[in-house]
């Protein structure tokens, strides 16, 4: 299969997964403290990396360590935590929303640290589905007057880590295979997440049946939505460019609306116009 078939397909299956991790957030955080979600959350994923892809480690080269090591905090730890604080106080629609600002800061500094020159079409898909992504925002906050839309901010921020970890992983780290930075990223962040869980007290706890069933929802969400999502958005990275990887953040929101819609989340004709015109900025700004 052609590559330009190849990465639609990666894109798609992506939205699927990350588009549903959303609502395993809201059903993990039931039980479960958000410090306990982003630590099982890692846990569970490195368990599953470590069985499958432990021989990929001895490939990394050793002067690639530095940069595994940085991308997992960026990529992964640091967001983890960040999304389970923020779905506290934010449906889990309106945190998917907020993802989608991942491509505009992954265009932003790759053009300003990074080098990478962009195609004005593919500008132009950023902002188009950037105002996508601003209606369906100001339009969910008028219909949710009582949540508390500070902890957005952190979304906001996780979104920017994620762009610092896209531009690092094309221009540091495309010569590995996605098994082997995956694997490496989630070894790195293995004892400090079990740390974290300690500290929560997670063991006076895992007795009670809500936290049992809460641990079951993250499980899914480590080894899906974290574990082989990672191999595959690494995989799409190195076949695409870091614009289109992250363009995947556009359509994760029309996916995490209907899980919402599921739970008893509200969905206005509004905002489903705004899903559309994310769609069209995901289709301008792969076109290279």
């Amino acid at each position: 299969m052609e590559s330009k078939q190849l990465k639609w397909i990666y894109l798609m299956g992506l939205a699927l997964i990350w588009g549903s991790s959303f609502i395993l957030i809201k059903k993990g955080l039931i039980g479960l403290s958000a410090l306990q979600v982003g630590s099982l959350r890692i846990i569970f994923a490195a368990i599953f990396l470590l069985l499958i892809g432990f021989k990929s480690l001895s490939k990394i080269p050793k002067e690639k360590w530095k940069f595994i090591a940085i991308t997992s905090m960026f990529g992964t730890f640091v967001p983890a935590f960040l999304f389970a604080l923020a779905q506290t106080e934010i449906d889990s629609s309106v945190s998917s929303i907020l993802n989608s600002l991942t491509p505009l800061n992954t265009l932003i500094l790759g053009a300003l640290v990074f080098g990478v020159s962009f195609e004005r079409r593919q500008v132009w898909g950023v902002f188009i589905g950037l105002i996508g992504s601003l209606l369906l925002v100001f339009n969910g906050a008028m219909n949710h007057p009582d949540q508390n839309y500070y902890y957005a901010i952190l979304v906001v921020i996780a979104s920017v880590c994620y762009a610092i970890n896209v531009n690092l992983i094309k221009r540091f780290l495309s010569d590995l295979s996605p098994l082997s930075i995956t694997t490496g990223n989630f070894l790195v962040l293995l004892f400090p997440s079990l740390i974290i869980l300690y500290f929560t007290s997670f063991a006076d706890v895992v007795h009670v049946e809500k936290v049992q069933q809460a641990v079951v929802f993250i499980i899914i969400l480590g080894v899906l939505g974290t574990g082989i999502a990672n191999i595959l958005f690494f995989k799409l990275i190195q076949m695409s460019s870091p614009v289109f990887a992250t363009s995947v953040t556009y359509l994760i929101p029309v996916v995490a609306f209907f899980w919402g819609l599921l739970d008893n989340e509200i969905l206005t004709s509004v905002q489903f116009v705004g899903a559309f015109i994310i769609l069209i900025g995901v289709y301008l700004s792969a076109k290279k």
